[in-house]
């Protein structure tokens, strides 16, 4: 593998972990809004308390 291949596989990696740990903060946030909703409202657009609490707390 040469150097600059070894570069952009490092950029790569690290632009992807960047992009993944975006993804969970969002899902977390996400997850914390909709617990701001009622038990009736969350069952009916499928949604389920405690999944969404262990969303909200999951790193």
């Amino acid at each position: 593998m040469s150097t600059i291949s070894a570069r952009r596989g490092f950029f790569r990696n690290a632009v992807n972990a960047l992009i993944e740990a975006r993804q969970r903060e969002a899902s977390r946030y996400v997850s914390g809004v909709l617990l701001g909703f009622d038990d009736e409202t969350l069952k009916a657009h499928g949604y389920d308390r405690e999944e969404l609490k262990k969303a909200a707390k999951s790193r």
